[in-house]
């Protein structure tokens, strides 16, 4: 039992477990079915008819008679989500998304440009009145001679 456990890499209780048809010290039927088909392929036996065998005496077990669930409940919108976002190859759609946004900038900024360009810088200005300068009060120097007369 100790050469079987060394060479396929099982334990030795789980070795014993499976030589004496007790089942219940694994988790999954994923587990019995590996270790079978180990020991089935040392032992040079049939492997597909051992799995099979097993496959019918496992039926016949309360714990084992169906697979287990993969999941613990219904998906929602986030799980949906997630699986599409893992499916997507992000070598070839980071750099189009990056195009697109660059893309999308450029436009956005040219129309801000074009709108800019195109209004009447006038047009933020309310009426405006004339307000002639106040000439300061007191004496006022005498224009230089030669200079025309207003």
């Amino acid at each position: 039992m100790h050469q079987v456990a060394e060479i396929t890499k099982i334990r030795t209780d789980h070795v014993r477990a499976l030589e004496e048809g007790n089942y219940d010290g694994f988790a999954a039927p994923i587990y019995i079915r590996g270790f079978v088909r180990a020991y089935a392929g040392l032992l040079k036996l049939d492997v597909p008819e051992v799995i099979n065998a097993l496959d019918a005496e496992l039926g016949q077990t309360d714990r084992f008679h169906e697979p287990p669930p993969l999941t613990d409940g219904a998906s929602g919108l986030l799980d949906a989500v997630i699986l599409q976002l893992a499916k997507v190859n992000w070598r070839v759609a980071l750099p189009a998304l990056g195009a697109a946004l660059l893309l999308l900038v450029a436009v956005l900024g040219y129309r801000a440009w074009r709108t800019q360009q195109a209004k009447d810088p006038l047009s933020d200005l309310g009426p405006g009145l004339y307000q002639p300068q106040q000439k300061p009060a007191g004496d006022t120097l005498p224009l230089p001679p030669g200079s025309p007369k207003k």
